[in-house]
């Protein structure tokens, strides 16, 4: 699911496509483009990389670590990320206006394909394939703004667990409920927690108050021993202390996001919630209750690893990939720090101009630079008071993670770069 919060973007822009291809290939198939596409080739190099698939790799250790805490889910993922906006956002009740719909948020192969922005794109087709407890790990593609710890391909695994909305189930939860409680409380552990319901934070109308206290219940214990597995050891003879929050998803009600307390501030770990029974209908499991969570496997394995930048998790360099083996969580040792190399690009955009969204410019950057680019920065941005011509300066970080890049390499690539957003969107370079 989309566990995290999206910011409201609503600025007219201009699209970043650079060819007049009838058709794009992704993943060996041909699509045609239409007025939609905005998918990348920089995008479509990463679709067969499959980190999460790789057993020696921190992503794949992480997925294997998560799964080991739920032996008897199924585990899924070989989900292909190419879905139907049906699938991405009507499946799970998205409103017709969220923003992450937006061509600026998401990767349209053509109005009709998309790639995957969350990996509840296959919840539904989960459920109607007759699985009540599994987890679903994939990559997934969001377009977003380039620094250290934002990357437009990352991963997530979403769990998710159904009852039976009857006495059995009701039995089920109350047996299973006290064996977890009683595992934490024998733990190292300090739980800041909130009422399962709330009047802000309320039941679906449909579900029994009863069973929807019990479900709530289950999703927190079952979370927060999935806290101890993933950080406990890192806390020594300090408790590990996690916090509950009440959040808003449109796919779960209840809602909630867990925090931990993890060397000396509170870190966002993931968001969950009771599953929308519409979303439940809509895969055929009637009679039904369960909760569902969804985590970032990158944003935890940067802590878990001590991993600085989201590009290392791509590097193909040994001195990387070779400090991680299977079943381990190793603290990673880095083998040098290249400088940066600034430049700054200053433009006018074009008379009568909507508009140029940064997430438009972040892909010609990417797709130019590829991970020579460690950030990006608008430093400026002004309307002339007699032309009213709008300008923008943007300040672009070079840094190679594998090798030191000389002025000259960088002012190459910085040139590949301003022909890119000359050609793409009309620039005039100041």
């Amino acid at each position: 699911m989309v566990w995290r919060t999206l910011a409201l973007r609503r600025i007219p822009t201009q699209r970043c496509m650079s060819t007049t291809a009838a058709k794009v290939q992704v993943l060996g198939k041909s699509y045609p483009r239409d007025a939609t596409t905005n998918i990348t080739t920089s995008i479509i190099d990463k679709l067969e990389r499959r980190l999460h698939q790789q057993p020696s790799h921190p992503l794949g250790i992480l997925r294997s670590l998560i799964e080991s805490h739920w032996p008897s889910f199924a585990h899924l993922s070989d989900f292909s990320p190419v879905v139907t906006p049906q699938r991405n956002f009507d499946d799970l009740s998205f409103p017709a206006d969220h923003p992450g719909r937006s061509v600026t948020d998401s990767y349209y192969i053509n109005k009709d394909y998309m790639l995957r922005t969350h990996t509840s794109a296959h919840e539904v087709q989960t459920f109607e394939k007759g699985e009540r407890k599994w987890l679903l790990t994939a990559d997934v593609y969001r377009r977003d703004e380039i620094d250290s710890s934002h990357y437009p391909v990352f991963h997530q695994m979403e769990g998710a667990s159904i009852f039976a909305a009857n006495a059995y189930g009701v039995q089920e939860l109350q047996e299973d409920n006290p064996r977890l409680a009683e595992y934490l409380q024998k733990s190292n552990i300090i739980i800041e927690d909130i009422p399962h319901i709330s009047p802000t934070n309320p039941r679906q109308s449909g579900h029994d108050p009863l069973q929807a206290e019990l479900v709530a219940q289950n999703l927190k214990l079952s979370l927060n021993s999935l806290m101890l597995t993933l950080f406990g050891s890192n806390s020594r003879d300090e408790p590990l202390r996690v916090r509950w929050i009440e959040a808003y998803f449109p796919f779960t009600s209840p809602s909630y996001e867990v925090e931990v307390f993890f060397n000396g501030k509170w870190l966002e770990i993931l968001g969950c919630g009771v599953v929308l029974q519409s979303t439940l209908e809509r895969a055929n499991v009637p009679n039904s209750i369960g909760w569902a969570f969804g985590l970032g496997l990158e944003r935890i394995a940067m802590i878990l690893y001590s991993i600085p930048d989201i590009r290392l998790f791509w590097s193909k360099d040994p001195r990387f990939l070779s400090q991680f083996e299977p079943g381990k969580i190793t603290r990673f040792e880095p083998y040098s720090r290249f400088p940066p190399c600034y430049k700054d690009v200053s433009f006018w955009l074009p008379h009568a101009s909507p508009g140029l969204h940064e997430n438009d410019l972040c892909d010609a950057v990417r797709d130019s630079a590829g991970d020579l680019v460690e950030d990006v920065k608008m430093i400026d941005s002004f309307t002339h008071p007699k032309t009213n011509r709008s300008s923008q300066c943007y300040r672009i970080n070079y840094r190679s993670m594998d090798k030191s890049l000389t002025n000259e390499e960088a002012n190459a690539v910085h040139e590949q770069v301003i022909s890119r957003l000359k050609e793409s969107f009309g620039v005039e370079i100041r």
